[in-house]
């Protein structure tokens, strides 16, 4: 029977005591600081402020060993979220090829990369990028939008699956379905030029057209969808150089398109930010076509797979009474069926408010009860938690934000501003280095388990 070495956990948490507890004692003395000790796992945590509303100080004691052993706003607890971290500490490592793939369904702050844009360039900086990833080929909104990104389009139909004007369920990874005859085009610009592979995802159908793929003004290839039977496809596109524009053009119709998605060579982080305005978890759960939603999930293989809704579905307390459990774990049951090795994140709402009768904005009733539904769900599903109403601050949070300078939401009490978006960021980036820490740790006493065995 294998023991498990106490003493190497011993030393571990002494350690971090140690040096927590000679700064308590000289607080004037520049001297190690518990950031230190998270450099025995190869991890140099980002600083800031558990409440973005406090500003953070020097702390005058000893700091908690919070980073290690555990987190009341991310939930990893049972491996749900070791998939994904093993995937991480290997693009961290620089291992040849590495790429990290992440991707985030949720609502209409997604819809405008507002939190997840703010979260891959953190990651992205912090684990290397790999690539802006997935975005649509044109605007179903006029706020649509991704960070680094510039989008124009001309003569699609299109249809959103929060819309209903699609009837197959066949939106693609993305949720949303273009279609155009010819003349049809998109022009997509990215910032950083360096992406050096570009991928469209469309659909092969009976009297398909023909669709050209140009990349600064050269033409990469042309496409033909006409097939046989109505199946998702994707073609790739190199450019060994590098690329910052892409355009798409229908020769002949009808074509119809999901969207693109563009890359670098690894190591580093993908963060496809896929929203939908108006969505709810039913989308995952009902208006997705499951066949045709797993393939394109598997061809994107994701190690994380994030489930980010709840803020609409506020409005319906007899929805979250009789239905709500439901559709999130059969979304779950989903994605688990689509892609049984990749971890599962349920990220909860934003706090989200009303004016009560007295003038005071308060926080939606239906918000902490969704938030604790999803919680108790994500932990019995196996699945990982990140507690975003929490991370905020809490009830009352959204009249705060609401109320104070700069302002950090908006004024229909629901969607942030570009600075509270990246406050939730930068929580939630700091959330995934404490997680990969702890994951990091494990592995160390794991291995020296296994070395104390005669």
């Amino acid at each position: 029977m294998r023991r498990f070495p106490f003493s190497t956990a011993l030393a571990i948490a002494t350690l971090g005591l140690l040096l927590a507890g000679a700064r308590a004692l000289r607080p004037a003395v520049k001297g190690p600081e518990l950031a230190h000790a998270a450099a025995l796992v190869d991890f140099d945590p980002t600083r800031v402020p558990f409440s973005p509303m406090v500003r953070h100080t020097e702390p005058e004691s000893p700091v908690p060993l919070r980073p290690l052993l555990g987190s009341p706003l991310l939930d990893d607890s049972g491996g749900s979220l070791d998939h994904f971290y093993a995937s991480l500490w290997r693009t961290e490592k620089g291992a040849s090829g590495a790429v990290t793939r992440v991707v985030h369904y949720g609502d209409s702050p997604t819809t405008a990369d507002l939190i997840t844009g703010d979260v891959r360039a953190i990651l992205q900086q912090r684990y290397g990028g790999a690539g802006h990833g997935f975005v649509l080929i044109g605007k179903p909104w006029a706020w649509y939008g991704h960070i680094g990104v510039e989008l124009s389009s001309d003569g699609w139909e299109i249809a959103p699956a929060t819309q209903f004007k699609a009837r197959d369920g066949l939106f693609g990874l993305g949720g949303v379905s273009f279609t155009g005859a010819a003349g049809a085009e998109s022009h997509i610009v990215f910032k950083d030029r360096r992406q050096t592979s570009f991928t469209v995802w469309f659909l092969i159908e009976p009297e398909g057209g023909v669709f050209t793929v140009s990349a600064d003004g050269v033409q990469l290839g042309r496409v033909n969808t006409a097939g046989a039977s109505r199946i998702a496809a994707r073609t790739r596109f190199a450019v060994a150089h590098g690329a910052a524009a892409l355009d798409i053009h229908v020769e002949e119709g009808p074509v119809r398109i999901f969207g693109i998605s563009a890359e670098k060579s690894g190591p580093g982080v993908v963060y496809d930010s896929l929203g939908l305005n108006g969505a709810s978890i039913t989308v995952l759960s009902r208006l997705f076509n499951a066949d045709h939603w797993a393939a394109e999930l598997r061809e994107r293989d994701p190690q994380l797979v994030i489930i980010n809704y709840g803020t609409n579905e506020a409005d319906f307390t007899a929805f979250i009474d009789r239905q709500y459990e439901g559709e999130l774990r059969e979304s779950i049951r989903r994605v688990r069926a689509a892609l049984p090795d990749a971890s599962i994140l349920v990220m909860s709402p934003m706090d989200r408010g009303y004016r009560a009768e007295g003038g005071e904005i308060e926080t939606m009733p239906n918000i902490p009860r969704l938030v604790a539904i999803q919680q108790r769900i994500a932990r019995s599903t196996g699945c990982g938690f990140f507690n975003t109403f929490e991370a905020m601050g809490g009830e009352g949070t959204i009249g705060r934000w609401y109320n104070g300078q700069p302002r950090l939401v908006s004024g229909d009490f629901i969607h942030p501003t570009p600075g509270g978006g990246k406050l939730i960021a930068s929580i939630f980036a700091r959330e995934i280095g404490f997680g990969l820490n702890r994951f990091k740790l494990r592995q160390m006493l794991q291995s020296s388990a296994k070395a104390a065995v005669p």
